[in-house]
């Protein structure tokens, strides 16, 4: 994780819950599961496929026309909304079972991963606070992008919002 990313972090005033889930090089997922005590769900706004234009495809580290899965989500606890996930995947670079488990939807990918035992690392790219986005209704949210990365290539590109309120006073 990059100094610059952890001293703003520490920068911003969010709950406790908050900073921890936004901070972590792991499964959000997990860690919410571990907050509310109840199970994470997964609401599956938009998923589609499309394939990697110039720009995308250098982003991603792919060829040009290669299959991307992009995926658009809420995680909610506890009937509880916490994240507006937008994740982009090059689909060659999965196992097909974990392709067929992220075409389904309604896994969170920290579970998927998990499940396939990849070692992974995330590389932590962009973090700033959002005013006035429509995501969680106006509700200013902290916004996160980070690359998951398996055999020094792109699995994933995330881009998590979390709303800045009470919620995450847990």
């Amino acid at each position: 994780m990059s100094i610059d990313f952890l001293e703003k972090l520490k920068s911003f005033e969010i709950p406790t819950c908050l900073r921890v889930c936004c901070g972590t090089d792991g499964s959000v997922t997990f860690l919410l599961e571990i907050m509310t005590r109840k199970p994470v769900s997964v609401i599956t706004e938009s998923q589609y496929t499309v394939k990697a234009d110039k720009e995308m495809a250098t982003f991603l580290g792919v060829e040009e026309g290669s299959e991307i899965n992009n995926r658009v989500v809420r995680l909610s606890a506890g009937g509880t909304v916490f994240v507006h996930a937008r994740s982009l995947s090059p689909l060659e670079r999965m196992p097909e079972t974990m392709k067929e488990q992220l075409m389904r939807a309604d896994i969170p990918i920290g579970r998927i991963l998990r499940s396939h035992n990849l070692e992974t690392r995330r590389d932590m790219g962009e973090l700033e606070v959002l005013e006035g986005e429509p995501t969680f209704d106006g509700i200013p949210v902290l916004s996160r992008s980070y690359k998951i990365v398996h055999n020094n290539h792109i699995l994933m590109w995330i881009n998590e919002r979390f709303p800045i309120d009470e919620r995450w006073n847990l």
